[in-house]
């Protein structure tokens, strides 16, 4: 007799189960909040909207895969989320972007804290550094002075 999978939609209970979920639902989020950056950034930003997308699709599957090999439950993608601020023009199209990457930093960043397992934490420092990255560039279209931040995903 086999064992009955994870639910999808709960999160599992273990601290890095959990963050790892966090983390992948935060990709589902980031994927679809690229797609309405996409439908109101400018033209020369195309291919950083693109790799972006990309970025984040590659990260999503890899996270499902690590959370799979554990055992635990993998969130599903939600019909729609909701955007913390409006989106109509391309500067607050390139603000969502900042917005989400660090979003999506602080939840790695919490994979890092939480993970028990080296490949787990390894993973989830390289997307913690390439959603700083991806800010940094997407600051960079928004014309601040300061493209990078001393610790990504946190407060400090």
């Amino acid at each position: 007799m086999t064992s009955p999978s994870p639910s999808p939609t709960t999160r599992p209970t273990d601290p890095a189960a959990g963050a790892l979920f966090d983390a992948v639902a935060g990709e589902h989020a980031s994927i679809y909040g690229y797609g309405l950056v996409s439908a109101h950034s400018t033209p020369e930003d195309n291919d950083l909207v693109a790799d972006t997308m990309a970025e984040h699709r590659a990260r999503r599957e890899a996270g499902i895969a690590l959370l799979e090999d554990a055992g635990a439950a993998v969130p599903l993608p939600a019909a729609g989320y909701a955007m913390p601020m409006e989106v109509a023009t391309p500067r607050q199209a390139a603000t969502l972007a900042v917005r989400m990457e660090e979003d999506t930093a602080t939840a790695w960043r919490a994979v890092v804290e939480q993970a028990t397992d080296e490949k787990v934490r390894a993973f989830g420092v390289a997307a913690m550094l390439e959603s700083a990255v991806t800010a940094a560039r997407w600051r960079r279209v928004l014309g601040a002075t300061t493209v990078t931040v001393a610790f990504p995903g946190g407060a400090e």
